[in-house]
C-alpha cells in the first residue's frame, strides 16, 4: 500500500467542513487558524495507540476510558500534534481540538487513505444473530465469482487479499484500522467487502462515512443491553437500523421483529428494499428434503435466483442466512449457479459444529450467546433427536450485554432438560455470579440446574451424562481457545477440542 500523508492545513480544511474543529492549541496560545509553524507539519500515519506513535503520527486522543498518560507516552514517543475533545494543556506540544473525536477519526481516515470505500463494492450485515454465517456465505459466492477478489471484515477473522485470514479483535474494526484495512484491500486487488456491521459500530461511529452498496438486516432481538454498550433496548434497535440509512439498497427479514419499522425507515429514506423469509416476501425460503437443503422462490425473480440449494451445515436458520447472503451476492454481482456450486463447502468457525459419541448421542458446539440463538438450536435439536433430553453447557461473558443472562436463562427455561452452568469470559466479575442470574431466570422447576465453573469439567460432565438419544449443546465459545479473566486471555483448551476427544474416547 502507498504511504499517504496528510498535512495540518487539509486536516482544518476538512474539520471546518464538517463543522467539527474548536480551537488549535500552540505550546503559547489557542488559534482558530493554523500557526505558520505548523503549515508544513505532515504525518505519514495516523494512530491512537501511543505504543506505536512516533514523530510521523497524527495521534488521537479517544475513548472514555482515555487517559492522560497515555498522551504523555505518545509525546515520549516523539509525536508532534495531537487530535482530541479535550485541550491539554500541561503539555508543550500541538493539539487540534474538535467537537467529536470518533467522527473527526472518520473524516482524517477517509480522506488519509484515499477514500477506499468508494473503490470497492461494499456488503454491510446486521442482525442479533447469524450475521457472521451470512456474512461468510455471502464471501464465498462473491469471491466465487470474482475470483477471489472480495475482503472480508467478521467477529471471526479479517483478510485483505482474499486469502489470507486473521483473527479479528471486534465486530467491526476501529475507524482508522477499517479505513487502513480497506485501503490495504483496494491496493491488493480486491473489487468487493463482506462485512459484519455491529450495533456498537455506529453507536461509536467506527462505519462513519461509509455507504454500503448493499445493507442486510437478518433480524432483532434483545441483546448488548448494558452499561457499556447500550443503555436500552430502544438504543440498540436504532443503532441497528442505522444501517438502513447507511445503505444504498437493502434486504430485510419479512419475519424479523419490527418489520415494519424497518420497511418505514427505509421508505422514509428513499431506500429501495427486497424482502426474504418464510412467507409474504419477495423471495420465499421453503424447506427442502432435509436439514441442509432448501429452495428460494419468488413470483417475480428479477435477481434469478429462484432455485434449490444445499449448505455444508445444519439448521432451517442457516437456511435463511443463506437466502440474505445469495440475494446480496447476487446484487453485487454474483449469479445463481455461483451460489449453488459453493454453498455446500461453506464452514463457520465455531458455528453449527456436529460431533457425535459413539453411543449416538450427539454434540453441537456454537458460538450461541443470546435468546434468539439459544431458541434456533434449541429447535434444531428437537428435530434431531425428538425423544431425547437436552443438555445445555453454557455461561456469559462479564462486563457487558448484563440483559443477556435473564434473556438466555428464559430460552435454557423453555427448551432444556439439564443445564450445566459454568465460566465464559467472566472478565472483571465472578464466574459464579455470573451463573446465579442466568440460574435465577430458569424459572422452570423441571430443568435440572449444576453450578460447575471449571469449563472444561462442565462439558466433560454433560457429554459423559447424555445417551445415544440425547444432545449436548456446548455454547458460547464457538472454536475459541482462551477464556478472558482479568482483562487477560487464559489459555483453555477449547470446547470443540474437548467434545472431539470425548468423542473419540467414548
Amino acid at each position: 500500500m502507498q504511504k499517504e500523508l496528510i498535512t495540518v492545513p487539509q486536516i482544518r480544511k476538512l474539520l471546518l467542513q464538517e463543522n467539527l474543529l474548536k480551537e488549535i492549541i500552540t505550546p503559547t496560545d489557542w488559534v482558530y487558524t493554523v500557526p505558520q509553524e505548523m503549515t508544513d507539519l505532515a504525518f505519514t500515519s495516523l494512530s491512537y495507540d501511543s505504543r506505536t506513535a512516533d514523530a510521523a503520527t497524527l495521534f488521537f486522543c479517544k475513548g472514555a476510558s482515555f487517559k492522560e498518560s497515555y498522551l504523555a507516552a505518545a509525546i515520549d514517543q516523539g509525536i508532534q500534534c495531537y487530535i482530541s475533545e479535550t485541550p491539554y494543556d500541561n503539555f508543550a506540544t500541538y493539539g487540534i481540538i474538535v467537537t467529536d473525536i470518533r467522527e473527526t477519526m472518520a473524516v482524517i481516515a477517509q480522506a488519509f487513505y484515499g477514500h477506499p470505500q468508494e473503490q470497492l463494492v461494499t456488503i454491510g450485515i446486521t442482525g442479533t444473530k447469524g450475521k457472521t454465517s451470512c456474512a461468510y456465505f455471502a464471501r464465498a459466492i462473491l469471491a466465487e465469482s470474482t475470483g477471489q477478489k472480495v475482503a472480508f471484515f467478521s467477529s471471526e477473522e479479517n483478510s485483505v487479499d482474499g486469502k489470507t485470514f486473521n483473527e479479528a479483535v471486534l465486530t467491526t474494526p476501529e475507524t482508522l484500522d477499517l479505513y487502513k484495512m480497506m485501503a490495504e484491500a483496494v491496493a491488493n486487488g480486491m473489487t468487493h467487502l463482506v462485512m459484519e456491521v455491529s450495533s456498537q459500530a455506529y453507536k461509536t461511529k467506527r462505519v462513519a462515512g461509509i455507504t454500503f452498496d448493499i445493507g442486510a438486516f437478518l433480524n432483532i432481538s434483545p441483546d448488548h443491553i448494558g452499561p457499556v454498550e447500550h443503555p436500552t433496548y430502544d438504543d440498540y434497535l436504532y443503532c441497528k437500523r442505522e444501517l438502513i440509512r447507511n445503505s444504498k439498497q437493502m434486504i430485510l427479514n419479512r419475519q424479523s421483529d419490527h418489520y415494519h419499522l424497518l420497511r418505514e425507515t427505509c421508505e422514509v429514506h428513499q431506500v429501495p428494499y427486497i424482502t426474504y423469509g418464510r412467507s409474504d416476501a419477495d423471495y420465499v425460503v421453503q424447506e427442502g428434503m432435509d436439514l441442509k437443503s432448501f429452495a428460494l422462490t419468488a413470483a417475480s425473480d428479477v435477481l434469478q435466483v429462484s432455485g434449490e440449494y444445499q449448505l455444508g451445515i445444519l439448521g432451517s436458520f442457516n437456511h435463511e442466512n443463506a437466502a440474505a447472503a445469495i440475494l446480496a451476492a447476487c446484487l453485487a454481482g454474483a449469479s445463481r449457479e455461483d451460489a449453488q456450486k459453493v454453498l455446500p463447502t461453506v464452514i463457520i468457525p465455531g458455528r453449527m459444529i456436529v460431533l457425535e459419541k459413539e453411543n449416538g448421542a450427539v454434540m453441537i458446539v456454537d458460538y450461541a450467546h443470546n435468546y434468539l440463538s439459544f431458541q434456533s438450536l434449541s429447535e434444531l435439536a428437537r428435530q434431531l433427536r425428538p425423544d431425547g433430553r437436552l443438555l445445555f453447557v453454557t455461561g456469559s461473558a462479564g462486563g457487558k450485554a448484563q440483559s443477556r443472562r435473564a434473556d438466555m436463562g428464559r430460552a435454557l427455561g423453555e427448551y432444556a432438560d439439564k443445564v450445566y452452568l459454568t465460566s465464559d469470559d467472566p472478565d472483571f466479575e465472578e464466574a459464579a455470579a455470573i451463573a446465579k442470574e442466568i440460574a435465577d431466570a430458569i424459572t422452570n422447576p423441571e430443568v435440572a440446574i449444576i453450578h460447575e465453573m471449571d469449563r472444561a469439567q462442565a462439558v466433560k460432565l454433560a457429554i459423559a451424562e447424555a445417551d445415544g438419544r440425547d444432545i449436548v449443546i456446548i455454547a458460547g465459545k464457538g472454536a475459541e481457545q482462551y477464556l478472558k479473566v482479568a482483562g487477560k486471555k487464559v489459555p483453555y483448551i477449547g470446547d470443540l477440542t474437548l467434545a472431539q476427544q470425548q468423542a473419540k474416547h467414548q
